[in-house]
């Protein structure tokens, strides 16, 4: 082992040995997802409707879907409707900042 160090330090003394390139691992692609589609961060059920916390691009939004069964990490594409800001649910007691009404939902399968 100590012979081996000793050859490749006469080498590159000797500018046999000019560059060692390492190469890093580049770090994992994210996949950027259309505007209609985001992956379930949480979700809450109520008469009728299902509330979806979504996340797309780093970004959340809330959608709310026709009841839905979803679990957090589905895959979700959705048809939108219509857009609201400081929209206030009173089932809910909550105002979202902007809540996006769906008509339909679709867990996307991932090959």
């Amino acid at each position: 082992m100590l012979n081996k160090i000793a050859v490749l330090l006469v080498m590159f003394a000797l500018g046999i040995v000019s560059t060692i390139t390492v190469q890093a691992e580049s770090p994992p692609t994210v996949a950027v997802l259309p505007a209609n589609e985001g992956v379930v961060v949480s979700s809450i059920d109520t008469t009728g409707y299902t509330y979806i916390e979504l996340s797309n691009n780093g970004k959340s939004f809330w959608i709310a879907a026709p009841s839905t069964k979803v679990k957090n990490g589905d895959h979700l594409r959705f048809v939108e409707s219509m857009s609201m800001h400081n929209f206030t649910s009173k089932t809910l007691n909550r105002t979202f900042d902007r809540l996006i009404f769906v008509t339909s939902t679709q867990v996307k399968v991932n090959p």
